[in-house]
């Protein structure tokens, strides 16, 4: 039986559609469902809605909002406007938390300080419409390889430096096994975390090298890398954060995989490398 408070992001199934999705989380006992906005928008968000609302997942976050460390101008503008039905798209599911990747350096850019700063300055323009919805938007801190191209925001402590000058319904964090295990601060950072009521999701799969081909699919299921589950886990814990606990894995190999086989895999290694660290509830 799955547990329930394991969710599956639609990432992890990368080819199936929000159909076969629901469907596969659905025979397999799951409970909840990580959102990505393209199977959402391919079907319309109405119907969208209804399907999920009809299947009785839960919808644990939404992704992915954020690429918006550009420099001012019409693509600036485009990517805030963007973010704002976002945020009404998350908000229609009766979900609280939108996943960002901040975006990295602009074409021509080597100033990581000034791309930090506009991911500021666009939380500011976005703090209202966030509150209003009763959305968290979830800056995710991305491993420092993916610095440049996709998230200037590399370590728990910088995302959470950066959301300090929001109300934290506005602004929080996602704790992602993959991104920040290797950061010798990292526990402190997510006790700092739970202190601050930023804690939006966790997110979980494994860092296991030599990586492949293409880094951005180098996630792993549970158990088959290098992460150790357990203190970051009991670390999420002991903040007292009970949200659902999302798989996401990026990895071809993954998604050559039929469906059902993936979510059985997924939810066999959630409960021998993650479950036994969490309160029962």
């Amino acid at each position: 039986m799955t547990n329930p408070i394991l969710s599956m992001n639609q990432a992890t199934i990368k080819h199936a559609d929000l159909r076969q999705t629901i469907d596969t989380l659905t025979k397999a006992g799951y409970q909840s469902v990580g959102l990505w906005r393209e199977p959402v928008e391919a079907v319309g968000l109405k119907e969208a809605v209804k399907m999920v609302a009809d299947s009785g997942l839960r919808v644990s976050t939404m992704c992915r909002g954020g690429f918006f460390t550009m420099s001012e101008g019409p693509a600036r503008r485009a990517s805030i406007d963007d973010n704002r039905r976002l945020i009404e798209e998350t908000a229609a599911f009766g979900c609280k938390a939108l996943v960002l990747v901040v975006g990295g350096l602009p074409e021509g850019s080597k100033d990581l300080a000034g791309a930090r700063g506009r991911i500021e300055d666009a939380l500011f323009e976005l703090e209202k419409d966030t509150l209003e919805a009763g959305v968290t938007l979830a800056i995710e801190p991305l491993h420092p390889m993916y610095c440049t191209d996709r998230a200037c925001v590399s370590t728990l402590g910088q995302a959470l430096d950066i959301a300090a000058s929001f109300d934290p319904k506005a602004v929080g964090v996602t704790v992602d096994t993959f991104h920040i295990f290797w950061d010798p601060q990292v526990l402190d950072s997510i006790a700092r975390a739970g202190r601050e009521g930023r804690i939006a999701t966790y997110q979980v799969c494994d860092y296991r090298t030599p990586f492949e081909k293409d880094v951005l699919l180098s996630r792993h299921y549970m158990g088959e890398g290098m992460i150790d589950f357990k203190p970051l886990t009991e670390a999420v814990a002991a903040t007292g954060w009970r949200g659902d606990i999302e798989c996401e894995i990026f990895n071809q190999g993954v998604w050559d995989t039929p469906f059902d086989e993936v979510a059985a895999r997924v939810s066999d290694a959630f409960d021998k490398e993650v479950a036994p660290y969490w309160p029962v509830r």
